[in-house]
């Protein structure tokens, strides 16, 4: 699923690409999933002939800001993905996502599969946004309060300080892994970043969310900012994260990597996801 890096990622695709122009042709195809029941001619209607004044990004979601309201907001679900399918792009990014395995983006005659969204500005930059899962999502929405009801801090852009985070933890009994994916506290944080920065940081995925130390909080919090800013710096590509992370070894359940560094890598379930976690480094 694309998580924080990941959707960073796009932002940047469609800011480079979109900011400050002015959107001149869209393709909306019907879609009552990923339209949430909203016809295509009303997002059409509102963003052909809007410019793009701002490219933003909060957690899992993405939006685009007009000169003119509604604003478009996106969520990429399990697989979405947004490409510059522009004809003279300065800049590819070549990220793929493990879910979409190694299918080419278009079919024979150039156009993107599985299309959901294809904007075109005034200079000829196209953004095409593609689901072949349809669990992704666009909204229309009067103002990024609207469109991100619920959303709790940035984990990047808003990040907890220890004696905060300590203050919003103490007493809590859920798994820190369980919290960690609640998006009203950690908005970014998916599976695999919870359990690369809980492996990093040496902490049990099932600990108690209050027990841990605020020294344990600094050592998780620096984690995260690091491994946040590594694959951000790459594109989100993951062929290109660090040899020693975990998350080159996490996937595949009983058929995956069995150890990491000599030992042992444990998959269950924890706050109703699978984990993988390493119990002798994990404590």
């Amino acid at each position: 699923m694309p998580e924080l890096p990941e959707v960073e990622t796009v932002r940047r695709v469609m800011e480079r690409a979109l900011r400050g122009r002015r959107i001149v042709e869209a393709e909306v195809p019907e879609d009552s999933i990923v339209l949430d029941g909203v016809p295509s001619a009303i997002v059409k209607q509102a963003v052909v002939g809007a410019q793009v004044t701002r490219v933003g990004r909060k957690g899992k979601y993405w939006w685009l800001e007009f000169d003119r309201h509604p604003w478009l907001f996106g969520h990429l679900g399990m697989a979405g993905w947004i490409r510059d399918v522009s004809p003279n792009r300065e800049h590819e990014v070549m990220t793929r996502l493990r879910e979409h395995g190694s299918a080419p983006w278009d079919d024979e005659s150039g156009r993107p599969r599985f299309l959901k969204l294809l904007l075109e500005s005034e200079d000829g930059h196209r953004i095409a946004m593609t689901d072949g899962r349809r669990l992704s999502r666009l909204r229309l929405a009067g103002s990024v309060e609207a469109g991100l009801q619920g959303l709790g801090p940035d984990v990047r852009d808003e990040p907890w300080s220890v004696d905060d985070l300590a203050v919003k933890l103490k007493g809590r009994t859920a798994p820190i892994k369980a919290l960690l994916l609640d998006q009203k506290l950690f908005a970014g944080v998916g599976n695999w970043i919870a359990d690369e920065v809980l492996f990093q940081a040496g902490v049990r995925p099932s600990r108690e969310a209050g027990s841990l130390t605020s020294q344990e909080l600094a050592v998780l919090l620096k984690k995260l900012g690091d491994i946040l800013e590594t694959a951000i710096a790459v594109d989100a590509d993951s062929s290109r994260y660090p040899e020693d992370w975990l998350f080159h070894l996490r996937w595949g359940g009983g058929k995956g990597a069995g150890s990491v560094g000599g030992h042992e890598i444990v998959r269950e379930t924890v706050g109703g996801r699978t984990t993988a976690w390493a119990p002798a480094l994990q404590k």
